[in-house]
């Protein structure tokens, strides 16, 4: 199973929302984050991708660990995924829009879920609301339909 990262940058009632501007994912809104590299902590990934992704820095002890979720796909082995997903709330320089990523600030009560993953909406009031999780998501193959979940705050 593949380890994955997702950050969102927090700023009181506010979250960082980034759209995908190409390859998996393409045209949805996520926080920055994606694959490790060889020989790097979960932490120092989350880090690069949001330097490469939104071009900010930060440093690991700023990183509030939210949760991790996996993600199955029937028939699909080589998309599972162990997704963990941090908050951060400090860092240095502004978010900028990049090849890959483009940048935006929502409210909490503005999330656009008909734009995100189809599982954030069932995960993200966790998040918002500063519990911790943990979770298992199960797709069908091509990644489009739930098949079932289990989302459960952890303590």
């Amino acid at each position: 199973m593949r380890i994955a990262t997702l950050c969102f940058l927090m700023d009181g009632d506010k979250i960082l929302l980034a759209k995908k501007k190409r390859g998996f994912g393409v045209g949805k809104w996520n926080g920055v984050g994606g694959k490790m590299q060889e020989e790097e902590t979960i932490e120092q990934a989350v880090l690069r991708e949001a330097k490469e992704e939104i071009g900010i820095d930060s440093c690991e002890d700023r990183l509030e660990k939210a949760g991790s979720i996996k993600f199955y796909f029937n028939g699909k082995e080589d998309w599972n995924q162990e997704v963990h997903i941090y908050a951060l709330k400090k860092w240095e320089g502004e978010p900028q829009e990049s090849e890959e990523m483009s940048p935006k600030w929502f409210f909490h009560h503005e999330m656009p879920f008909d734009e995100m993953w189809a599982d954030d909406r069932h995960w993200m009031p966790y998040f918002l609301s500063g519990k911790r999780f943990e979770g298992e998501f199960y797709f069908t193959e091509d990644g489009s339909v739930i098949e079932k979940f289990d989302i459960r705050e952890i303590f």
